[in-house]
């Protein structure tokens, strides 16, 4: 026989290498489809409402590793059983109930309750063909080389919707990518940090039990990259979580100044840095850098944590405290509660580092009773940074010299 080859585009799809085959003695001929590119990066899944005949003739490019189904019939063709091929919904439906017919006279001669089966699935295939009703065709292919015509396009067509998917590493192997899908994520792996939650194992800092602690890379809006961490432990029920920045330190400090004025300032978030120091000039309250660790809340979790440091202190309001310093605590704890509830003050942040922030509700407009001033750190601020001793440039001839 003849075999001819040709190298045609569809439109708005790819390029495609039709070949077909006929013998001048048995009259038999075949068509088969190849994607003339690559594979491409992510899988494509068409779904379509079949709801007139017009459907039918939409044209259709199934390469062999394309999976095709029905699922009002439960009907599917599976991966890698046909070749490829370019041709209508109806031709697919075609293609099948002649491949059920094919062997169906020897099925009568040795098992008719199969036969009869059989028979009765490829009348509701022939039903599909005249759309008595509506039917969903969905499309599955992991190279991402398949195709269903849009009759409309460039608009968009309502009936159809394409999804493209991240491949599995089991259709992967099928498709023969295992070693080129692990290089093609390893640009990715920053990325796909952001979406997933890393697990590591360690010890409860309370009662030394094995428990694990969880990290997730957060984007702060109008802020920065942060890294929160949070530990569960399954045998005290202990609970902790820490917030560290995801960034340098930045070339300047912030002072962050709010003035409190309605109980809604409570729900802003704040992320507060290790280096971090707040300030309630009313309350003559000061927690200094290091204090509670990084932490990302809201304005309220930050003054409870603030009221359980002073409430769980066993050196201040504990058995050995004295009567006049737990009436002030206590004094101090009431003062704290009214500045949760309606009384107003001002709440600074001051941040050499600059990671620390508190949330804009206007933003990105100006936010009347927020104030960030950027400063030049002090020479002690940098120390307690170990920036003085650190030296970024210029390093490499003086390590030369010492050798």
């Amino acid at each position: 026989g003849v075999t001819r080859l040709l190298l045609t585009r569809i439109p708005f799809f790819k390029e495609i290498i039709v070949s077909s085959f006929s013998c001048a003695n048995c009259s038999w001929s075949n068509t088969e489809i190849q994607s003339a590119g690559r594979i491409q990066e992510q899988g494509v899944r068409y779904t379509l409402a079949v709801t007139s005949r017009q459907d039918m003739n939409r044209e259709v490019v199934k390469t062999d590793c394309a999976s095709a189904r029905i699922p009002e019939l439960d009907f599917e063709i599976p991966a890698f059983s046909q070749k490829g091929v370019l041709t209508t919904i109806e031709g697919i439906i075609d293609r099948a109930m002649a491949g059920l017919e094919q062997d169906q006279p020897a099925r009568r001669a040795t098992d008719k309750e199969v036969a009869r089966k059989i028979d009765e699935f490829i009348g509701k295939l022939r039903q599909l063909k005249d759309v008595h009703s509506p039917f969903t065709f969905i499309l599955d292919d992991p190279s991402g080389n398949s195709f269903v015509e849009n009759p409309h396009a460039p608009q968009k067509d309502e009936a159809l919707v394409v999804t493209h998917y991240r491949r599995t590493p089991q259709q992967a192997a099928a498709l023969g990518l295992e070693g080129e899908e692990v290089d093609a994520k390893l640009p990715d792996a920053a990325e796909d940090l952001r979406d997933e939650v890393l697990q590591f194992n360690t010890n409860c800092p309370e009662c030394n039990a094995p428990a694990s602690t969880n990290m997730k890379l957060v984007q702060i809006p109008h802020f920065k990259e942060v890294i929160i961490m949070a530990t569960n432990c399954d045998s005290c029920g202990h609970r902790t979580n820490e917030v560290k920045s995801g960034g340098a330190i930045e070339p300047q400090g912030t002072r962050i100044t709010l003035r409190i004025t309605d109980p809604s300032d409570m729900t802003r978030d704040i992320l507060k840095s290790e280096t971090c120091s707040v300030e309630i000039p009313e309350l003559e309250f000061e927690l200094g850098m290091g204090a509670l660790g990084g932490k990302f809340t809201t304005l309220e979790g930050l003054l409870k944590d603030i009221r359980d440091l002073v409430e769980k202190n066993p050196f201040t309001l504990g058995d050995s405290s004295t009567p006049s310093r737990t009436g002030k605590l206590q004094e101090f704890i009431g003062k704290l509660q009214d500045v949760k509830g309606k009384a107003q003050a001002h709440f600074i942040m001051d941040d050499p580092a600059g990671n620390s922030y508190l949330q804009n509700v206007y933003a990105p407009e100006e936010d009347p009773e927020l104030s960030v001033q950027r400063y030049e750190r002090t020479f002690e601020q940098n120390e307690e940074l170990g920036l003085n001793d650190m030296k970024t440039e210029g390093y490499e001839p003086e390590a030369t010299l010492g050798r």
